[in-house]
C-alpha cells in the first residue's frame, strides 16, 4: 500500500499557498492509486461501524476548493465503503431566503453529523470568509445590524468572522466532532482544462455554467482569501490540509489515509462490551435459535 508523508499536508503554522505543490502523483501509477484507494476505504468502512456502535464521537470532514477541484468525485470514491447510513453529504449552495433570516453559522450548525456518524460538508462555512469576501455585496443579504453598505464591512468585520469560526468548531470539536478540513489545491492551468473538458463531454455540460469563467478571473483574489482563511483557523482541534489536487486519483488516497490514521489515534473508541449476563448466555441463546431449525 502506498504510504505518503501525510504530516507535510497538515498545516502546523503561517503558509503561503504559493509554496504547496498542486501536483503529486505519489510516485504511483493510477492502478496502484487505485488499490491502495480500496484498501483504505475499506478499513474506513469498518471504522464508520465502531464508531456508530460506540456513539460518543462523530465525524465533520471539511472540503474546500475552487471549481472542478475534485470535491464530489472525492466524495464519491473515498466513502464509497461506508455504510450508506453512516455518512451524510451537505452541499452549501446560496442561502436561502429562510437561511438568510439566521446567521451564517445557523444552516451549517443544524447540519452537523449525529454522534455515530460521519458528515460531509462540500463546500462549508468557510464560504462565509471566501465568496463573500471576494463578493462583499452578498453579506448585504444577512441584514446584520450596523451594517448597510458595503463600505461598513472592514478588516475588523473579517476578524470577527474568523474568530467566530474558530469559537464554533472549538465547541463542537469539545463536544465530541472530530473534524477534518481540506483544501483542495488546484493550478489555475488545471482547472482550465476541466472547464474545457466539461465543454467537450455531453455529458459533464451540465455541470459547466458561465459564471465559472466569472470566478475564474477572480482566481488571485480567491487564492489570497484561502489563505488567509487557512492560516487564521488551522487549529490543533481542527487542523487544515492542503491536498495537492491537479492528480485526483493521487489527492482520494491522501485524503482517506489522513482521515484513516488520524481517527486510529482515538483509541477509546471501540465496539462496547456484551453485558456479563448476556455474555454468560451466549450458547443458551445460541441453541434457542439452532433448535428453531429442528
Amino acid at each position: 500500500m502506498i504510504t505518503p508523508d501525510l504530516a507535510s499536508f497538515r498545516v502546523d503554522k503561517t503558509i503561503k499557498l504559493s509554496d504547496f505543490p498542486t501536483y503529486n502523483d505519489l510516485e504511483a501509477s493510477n492502478k496502484k492509486l487505485k488499490k491502495s484507494l480500496e484498501v483504505v476505504r475499506v478499513e474506513l468502512g469498518e471504522f464508520q461501524n465502531t464508531l456508530y456502535a460506540d456513539g460518543e464521537y462523530s465525524v465533520l470532514i471539511c472540503l474546500q476548493g475552487t471549481d472542478t477541484a475534485g470535491k464530489d468525485s472525492l466524495i464519491r470514491e473515498v466513502f464509497k465503503d461506508f455504510n450508506a447510513s453512516g455518512v451524510v453529504v451537505h452541499s452549501f449552495k446560496v442561502p436561502t431566503e429562510l437561511e438568510l433570516k439566521h446567521d451564517y453559522l445557523w444552516r451549517h450548525y443544524i447540519a452537523l453529523p449525529a454522534k455515530g456518524k460521519f458528515g460531509v460538508f462540500n463546500r462549508t462555512h468557510y464560504e462565509n470568509v471566501l465568496v463573500t469576501r471576494v463578493h462583499p455585496e452578498y453579506i448585504l443579504g444577512e441584514h446584520i445590524p450596523g451594517i448597510q453598505d458595503v463600505s461598513d464591512i472592514d478588516q475588523a468585520f473579517w476578524n470577527k468572522r474568523f474568530e467566530q469560526i474558530n469559537n464554533f468548531e472549538r465547541h463542537i470539536a469539545e463536544n465530541g466532532t472530530i473534524i477534518f478540513k481540506f483544501f483542495l489545491h488546484l493550478s489555475k492551468e488545471e482547472q482550465r482544462q476541466r472547464l474545457l473538458r466539461r465543454l467537450a463531454l455531453k455529458r459533464k455540460n451540465w455541470k459547466f455554467s458561465p459564471s465559472d469563467l466569472k470566478e475564474r478571473k477572480l482566481w488571485d483574489a480567491y487564492q489570497q482569501c484561502y489563505e488567509q482563511a487557512i492560516n487564521e483557523t488551522s487549529k490543533p482541534h481542527a487542523p487544515w490540509y492542503v491536498i495537492p489536487s491537479d492528480n485526483k486519483k493521487a489527492a482520494r488516497v491522501i485524503v482517506a489515509s489522513i482521515i484513516l490514521e488520524e481517527l486510529k489515534k482515538y483509541t477509546d473508541i471501540k465496539e462496547p462490551e456484551l453485558d456479563d449476563k448476556i455474555k454468560e448466555n451466549l450458547e443458551l441463546y445460541r441453541n434457542q435459535l439452532q433448535k428453531e431449525k429442528e
